[in-house]
């Protein structure tokens, strides 16, 4: 869709202002921020956007902006790219996107792509493995994101873009280590929920896990994180394409915990977010 062309809520337009309040902008002081905005990327934490910001500052030939409020989220300006991180799990990111997507909803820019990238747990693929994500599934194995509103629970689809997954793939160069298009398990949780028996409780054993695992492969699912139904569902309920790029840190059917050098950590970190930034110069290469 174009401009600010995007499905939300009916009773905005009875705001006087709308003051987005975990970002730390008005209407008025985020429309110019968010104006021309091209592409929305988002990670968990705020050091890794801080990184993100300045390698994509670097690659495009842009000022990096620190547009930072609040202590809540971080935000950087890089040319047509905005780069926030939205924190841990469903509740976090949710808040963040409800005011992101207002914010390109206000500033005209309702045809910006979101795209998230970030760490994951991998199902019979090696650590450092990029998954791009072609579906995002709930704990039921379902594309489906489940929201409670006024005491009930609605079940909202969780739907992908698969053009944009397979752009982001085929910008993908660097042939040392395995990039892929994947389905993506969201969890409520780090522990039980991703059926990690290294938690402070756990009720199953090895054997219930292993078949559980072996389940979500049988299903499609390669990587595991806690984030993705949630994106999925809020950027396609307002129309805004999406897309989820994250990295593996560990092969789940083989352990649980993530055991890999500070080193290596840093380099799995950077390859979604070197693949993401070779899609937006492609993406910007061609509208020039």
């Amino acid at each position: 869709m174009e401009g600010g062309g995007l499905r939300l809520n009916p009773h905005l337009h009875l705001l006087d202002d709308d003051f987005l309040y975990h970002i730390g902008y008005s209407r008025s002081d985020v429309e110019p921020l968010f104006r021309g905005v091209k592409f929305v990327v988002m990670g968990g934490s705020s050091g890794r956007m801080e990184k993100f910001a300045k390698l994509a500052g670097e690659k495009l030939g842009e000022e990096v902006e620190d547009k930072t409020k609040t202590d809540r989220f971080v935000v950087y300006r890089i040319g047509a790219v905005i780069a926030i991180s939205h924190g841990m799990g469903v509740p976090s990111i949710t808040i963040c996107l409800h005011e992101v997507i207002k914010a390109l909803h206000y500033a005209g820019s309702g045809d910006a792509i979101v795209i998230r990238i970030g760490t994951s747990g991998g199902l019979k693929v090696d650590a450092g493995t990029v998954v791009v994500s072609n579906k995002a599934i709930n704990a039921f194995l379902r594309e489906e994101h489940e929201v409670v509103v006024r005491g009930e629970v609605q079940r909202r689809p969780a739907k992908l873009d698969q053009k944009l997954a397979h752009d982001i793939l085929k910008c993908q160069d660097d042939k040392s280590f395995c990039t892929m298009l994947g389905g993506t398990l969201c969890t409520d949780d780090f522990y039980e929920g991703q059926c990690r028996m290294d938690g402070a409780f756990c009720k199953f054993d090895s054997e219930e896990k292993q078949a559980y695992l072996q389940k979500l492969c049988d299903a499609g699912v390669v990587n595991i994180e806690m984030e993705s139904t949630a994106i999925a569902s809020l950027c396609y309920e307002a129309g805004v394409k999406c897309a989820i790029v994250c990295v593996t840190l560990v092969e789940r059917l083989k352990g649980d915990q993530v055991k890999i050098a500070p080193e290596t950590y840093t380099q799995f970190q950077n390859r979604p977010q070197n693949l993401v930034i070779k899609f937006i110069e492609s993406q910007l290469n061609t509208c020039t």
